[in-house]
């Protein structure tokens, strides 16, 4: 009774120590959130919009006429990075800028740093809008901007915004951070480090740059930042909108404070090291895909208590879900994020990952988050935003449910039929009959048999998209029925001192310090009540620091070895740098985006090494900058695409796909075709992949553009050779023919005495220029010779030429 009564008098006499603070006011700036919800819904329209058009894309190659600025390959990074940056990211900073105001109960610590992130961050987008299209990019999975864009990015997201969330967070009213702003600190704080770590490279123009990292270590650093980048920029932000809007929209309290602990920890800790589990069976080295599948495996029970701790908010009050669609809004996206983190650890098991990668399931699953759950996050948030901001009533409540029963059948029209569709390409690809032959040898057939459930697709995803056109239109009218002059509320609240920040007053025990027994229960007790949490919630700067912490550690775990460890990317001794013209080939086909359908990555498995041939080795990609694995298989692999098919079949395919491979879903490339090669800028190329280590000398470098054009006039004879036009020696087709005939030939080949190891390799014989073309012509033949493998400890490379040996068509390399 003695103790009670003397904690009791400690908190009273600690609480009066700040009756006599002074009050501070202020106001909040809801004219900067304004700004964003506007942003927000405007960039949704355009990501959805071309959405719509990149899926139609699919079923009508031919719809937007050979345009190379409107082909697959550049409208689906402007759909993905529009759909993530734009209209996710506005909607991000739009909660966040309205919660931590409240919940700091201060100001943005400076509206000019606001407004320059508002503007800045519209420029960035627009940019995007204009260089992808354009076929500027890195051609890295929502990573595709060049590095002028990357600076400013990298400038206005950690500088600009995350300085002036910070500040707010120091200067801020309220004693302790609400568990929201733990969420926004790790999205700050992440982001920043996945974006700046992953974008380094070295510039060979102001358009153009080549990563620091190479084949395996570039793929894993991409896809350590491609699945962070949904876990920081796509999660725990909206986990924060979550923790914030839907208690709002409820008016009821968070379930539980330490079940948000253990979730925040465990996701912050876990989700870092889960990014491998995107390369299964690829030249990948085991150890870093099996550790990504097991965090993966242990982030399902952390992602589970978000989802429960959200929906269990909602106890007492799932009468008011019937009748609210903010509410419905919010609960049908916790369901989506419910599902997405269990199908997300279900899909980094290997067994299942070898039927699903590369497929439309993976589709499937990125767009039931993408759409369910940020999707309908951001709009049940807007909705709820609206007559707050613009303080007058929603202009068509009916025309909001409208919008849910419309966008929430649209999420199921568009991804039932995708999930079929990726099951039924998983299981095409792999079977096989009962004499070990595939059973599906054409890829064009696969294709076709799935091309109907694309189209279920499309309806789908114009019913999503007619409900952002919805909640587009009540957003405008009741922005025109706002009142003349916007009340600005003035808010008192006490300045938050040192002393009121510091911790709570030490309770006397009657424990003795003697009996260890109790002290560890003692110390259990006060573990178990999160009093030590509670201090951390007080210092914003100690939080920040030991959440960067947090994901570092668990980021050098797995970087130091990959990249330290020799024996995770053996050395081929055949393997060469590309020649001038195959370099100057690379960088148009990173530009068209082709890793968007086509895979250059075939894995140690009996269907695929018979369809593509000998599976890939990390020794393979020690010069690809970027790597161009892909993550789907629209078209088939072309890992093992050189010699498969003639100079000419490639001219005819650029021109009418169709024409060599009947049904096909590519798009033609007339520019290619038509336009000329700009031989000098190539040098440039050149010059960065020595800096980086390629094994180009001076001279090389110097006479690179006569080495180019020699072997584009030796491709140029033999299509005429082979009945197709004349005097195209200038053009672009030229270089990427280059490439696709060099592709996955160098194991084959074995090494003469003038090709030595990567180390202190040369590039292509410069005397070639002279007329000697035997150096070029090595490097583009297979060879099918019995000499040992250059590959030490590695099996005769596999002849097989991509089909079935009782089959004696070939396998179609592009569709």
């Amino acid at each position: 009774m003695t103790s009670v009564t003397t904690s009791e008098n400690a908190k009273q006499q600690h609480e009066n120590q700040f009756a006599g603070d002074l009050l501070e006011q202020f106001s909040y700036d809801d004219d900067i959130v304004r700004k964003f919800v506007t942003a927000t819904i405007v960039w949704g329209l355009v990501a959805t919009l071309v959405g719509l058009i990149v899926a139609l894309l699919l079923v009508l190659p031919s719809l937007t006429g050979g345009m190379p600025w409107f082909s697959f390959g550049r409208l689906r990074p402007l759909h993905t990075n529009a759909a993530i940056f734009a209209f996710a990211g506005n909607g991000i900073f739009a909660a966040i800028y309205y919660s931590t105001q409240r919940l700091c109960k201060a100001r943005m610590w400076s509206d000019t740093l606001s407004r320059l992130h508002f503007w800045l961050w519209q420029a960035i987008i627009v940019a995007a809008a204009i260089t992808l299209p354009l076929g500027i990019t890195q051609s890295k999975e929502y990573a595709e901007l060049e590095w002028p864009i990357d600076i400013a990015i990298a400038i206005v997201w950690l500088v600009i915004f995350g300085g002036n969330f910070l500040m707010t967070l120091v200067r801020r009213r309220e004693r302790h951070m609400y568990v929201a702003l733990w969420f926004y600190i790790a999205t700050i704080v992440t982001v920043a480090l996945l974006h700046v770590f992953n974008n380094l490279v070295v510039p060979s123009g102001w358009f153009k740059g080549y990563s620091v990292y190479a084949g395996v270590q570039d793929a894993f650093m991409q896809w350590w930042y491609g699945h962070n980048a949904v876990a920081f920029f796509l999660t725990t932000p909206f986990l924060g909108l979550m923790y914030y809007f839907l208690p709002k929209a409820a008016e009821r309290p968070v379930f539980s404070y330490r079940l948000s602990i253990i979730h925040f920890w465990s996701l912050v800790f876990i989700y870092i090291w889960a990014g491998p589990h995107h390369l299964h069976y690829t030249a990948l080295p085991e150890w870093a895909s099996t550790l990504g599948m097991l965090f993966s495996l242990m982030l399902w029970m952390p992602s589970w208590g978000g989802m429960i701790n959200g929906l269990l908010t909602l106890r007492g009050a799932w009468h008011k879900v019937a009748a609210d669609p903010v509410l419905k809004f919010f609960v049908v996206g916790i369901t989506f994020y419910g599902m997405s983190t269990f199908e997300g650890p279900m899909l980094s098991i290997k067994a299942i990952n070898a039927l699903s990668h590369y497929t439309d399931w993976t589709i499937a699953h990125v767009h039931s988050g993408a759409l369910g759950w940020n999707g309908f996050m951001v709009f049940g948030m807007i909705y709820w935003l609206l007559p707050r901001l613009f303080q007058t009533k929603l202009w068509n409540p009916k025309l909001m449910s409208l919008h849910f029963w419309t966008g929430t059948i649209g999420i199921l029209l568009y991804i039932i039929p995708i999930y079929a569709a990726g099951l039924m390409q998983g299981v095409m690809w792999r079977a096989m009959d009962d004499t070990g032959h595939l059973v599906y040898p054409e890829f064009i057939e696969i294709i076709q048999s799935i091309v109907t459930l694309w189209w279920l697709r499309v309806l789908g995803g114009l019913l999503y998209f007619a409900g952002v056109v919805m909640l587009a239109i009540n957003a405008l009218m009741t922005w025109h029925n706002r009142p003349a002059t916007y009340d600005v509320p003035v808010l008192s609240a006490p300045r938050l001192t040192p002393l009121r920040i510091d911790t709570e007053p030490a309770v006397k025990s009657d424990l003795s310090d003697d009996v260890p027994v109790l002290n560890f229960a003692r110390t259990l007790n006060v573990f178990g009540k999160m009093g030590w949490h509670r201090k951390w919630e007080r210092l914003p700067v100690k939080f920040t620091v030991l959440t960067t912490a947090a994901v570092v550690i668990a980021t050098l775990f797995e970087v130091i070895p990959t990249f330290l460890i020799r024996t995770n990317v053996p050395t081929i001794a055949s393997v060469t740098p590309y020649t001038p013209l195959e370099l100057a080939g690379r960088h148009i086909y990173v530009s068209e985006g082709c890793y968007n359908c086509h895979s250059q990555m075939i894995r140690p498995m009996v269907a695929e090494t018979k369809r593509y041939g000998e599976y890939s080795k990390p020794g393979e990609f020690i010069y690809d900058r970027p790597f161009q694995w892909g993550s789907r298989r629209i078209g088939p692999d072309l890992a093992r695409e050189g010699g498969k098919q003639s100079s000419k079949w490639h001219w005819d395919h650029f021109e009418n796909p169709s024409y060599v491979s009947e049904g096909s879903v590519m798009p033609s490339y007339p520019h290619l075709l038509s336009e000329d090669l700009k031989f000098d800028a190539i040098a440039p190329h050149m010059k960065a992949a020595a800096f980086l280590g390629a094994p180009y000398t001076d001279e090389e470098i110097e006479n690179c553009e006569a080495a180019a054009r020699y072997q584009a006039e030796v491709i140029a004879a033999e299509i005429v050779a082979q009945g197709g036009p004349a005097a195209m020696h200038e053009k672009q087709a030229m270089a990427v023919i280059a490439y696709l005939q060099r592709m996955g030939t160098d194991l084959f080949k074995s090494p003469t005495p003038e090709t030595v190891p990567p180390e202190s390799a040369g590039a292509v014989d410069s005397d070639a220029v002279d007329g000697d073309a035997s150096t070029m012509e090595d490097q583009r033949d297979v060879s099918d010779s019995d000499d040992s493998s250059p590959v030490d400890d590695e099996p005769k490379p596999d002849t097989d030429t991509g089909t079935d040996t009782d089959n004696d068509t070939l396998e179609e390399p592009n569709s």
